[in-house]
């Protein structure tokens, strides 16, 4: 499964890397601040409100790079998209709880990766969606 940003065409790599690229910025900056917030809210019921928003800002981004992507495979663009823009910072997460001598909930971090990967799959067909009623992304031409 590798990923090649350098292609002479649309079509030279099963990965749309700019398209995930847009994706995963979007779920970053939407996602993981309010993650950060239910983590340090963890105790009080603003957790669940502030957890909810970040699978929303996981579901835009997925929705996003389904949208860019041009390869005709939005789900498993919104489904990458949403796993590395989980993976990867909870990633530093873990390892820096890990350092800090910090107890990881594993349940806790699979049962998120769960919903993660939930909210791809409808940001992969809402992104489909848009492409096929026309909408096309800014700077693209059909």
């Amino acid at each position: 499964m590798a990923i090649s940003s350098t292609s002479g065409s649309p079509t030279s790599s099963r990965w749309d890397v700019a398209a995930i690229r847009a994706g995963a910025s979007v779920a970053l900056v939407f996602a993981v601040p309010f993650s950060i917030a239910a983590r340090i809210f963890s105790d009080s019921g603003l957790a669940v409100i502030l957890s909810l928003c970040a699978a929303i800002g996981f579901l835009l981004g997925a929705a996003v790079a389904a949208w860019h992507q041009q390869r005709r495979t939005p789900l498993s663009h919104a489904i990458v998209t949403a796993a590395l823009s989980y993976i990867i910072p909870q990633t530093v997460f873990i390892i820096i709880k890990l350092a800090r001598g910090g107890e990881v909930r594993w349940l806790g971090v699979f049962f998120n990766l769960t919903v993660t990967l939930t909210v791809g799959v409808i940001g992969g067909f809402i992104g489909s969606t848009m492409q096929k009623n026309g909408a096309v992304p800014k700077g693209r031409r059909s």
